[in-house]
């Protein structure tokens, strides 16, 4: 073997398992955003119903 065959050999792996760590992290991210998504809108659906104004959005913190 090449010296550059046993770099790649031996990077590989690590790639590997970066790439599934990295898919796994968006995967959460976008589950999580979907659900705060979907509650809301099942909130402000709900409190329509009920007569209640909309919740206000609220404010980004300042930024530093």
């Amino acid at each position: 073997m090449t010296p550059w065959n046993t770099a790649l050999l031996s990077i590989l792996p690590t790639l590997v398992v970066g790439g599934i760590f990295w898919f796994t992290i968006r995967a959460i991210i976008r589950a999580d955003r979907t659900e705060r998504k979907v509650y809301s809108r099942i909130e402000a659906e709900e409190r329509a119903k009920l007569g209640l104004p909309p919740v206000a959005e609220k404010a980004a913190p300042p930024a530093s």
